[in-house]
């Protein structure tokens, strides 16, 4: 999912642009996997994989949950993206999510000095350093984000709390963790009906 479930479920989720002095493409490792957790029940896996090398990259991401009321599903999502990054700078990101049966697709791309971003509400331009919010890469949350899942531009804040945390605050609400390499190690997040999502990295 990026991770979003919209923020009525959350920012999922797994953005050419000139980039800032400093600003390096993360080097993860080929496979990234997570288990979802929702009020301490795991209702799901996210898994992301990544092909290529660090100028030219594409990042696929696979989630599915399920959540259930007893042994009955109540809700069940299927998200998946697909980020390519060319010459070490973010190119493009395609969308499609299943949410209890409604398909909607969404994508981005890489403009001379914009970002054309298309989603179910329509088109709209973003700022020529827009990313998605797509969690894996830290360096992103210098940026402008938006949400891949739904296309539209995030007001959010994000602040580095410590090495490894960052907090992101506004349109979502979310923590991300890193391990001393950079690399995506855990999430939490309330959603909009005030339960808690966790990622835990397996």
């Amino acid at each position: 999912m990026s991770l979003m479930l919209g923020r009525r479920e959350l920012i999922l989720g797994g953005a050419g642009l000139a980039l800032s002095p400093g600003f390096a493409l993360a080097a993860p490792p080929a496979r990234l996997a997570f288990q979802v957790f929702r009020n301490g029940t795991k209702v799901g896996e996210h898994v992301m994989t990544f092909s290529g090398d660090d100028a030219n990259r594409t990042i696929t991401a696979d989630v599915a949950m399920t959540v259930k009321v007893g042994p009955v599903p109540v809700y069940k999502y299927k998200h998946n993206a697909v980020e390519k990054w060319v010459g070490g700078k973010w190119a493009s990101v395609e969308t499609t999510t299943n949410g209890n049966g409604k398909i909607t697709r969404a994508s981005a791309r890489a403009m001379p000095g914009f970002v054309q971003i298309t989603g179910p509400a329509g088109a709209q331009r973003g700022p020529a350093d827009a990313v998605p919010l797509s969690h894996w890469n830290p360096a992103n949350f210098t940026r402008p984000l938006f949400n891949q899942q739904e296309g539209k531009l995030l007001k959010v804040r994000c602040t580095q709390m410590a090495p490894g945390h960052w907090q992101i605050r506004g349109d979502a609400e979310i923590d991300d963790f890193y391990d001393a390499s950079g690399n995506w190690l855990a999430l939490r997040g309330k959603l909009e009906d005030g339960s808690k999502m966790e990622y835990k990295r397996i």
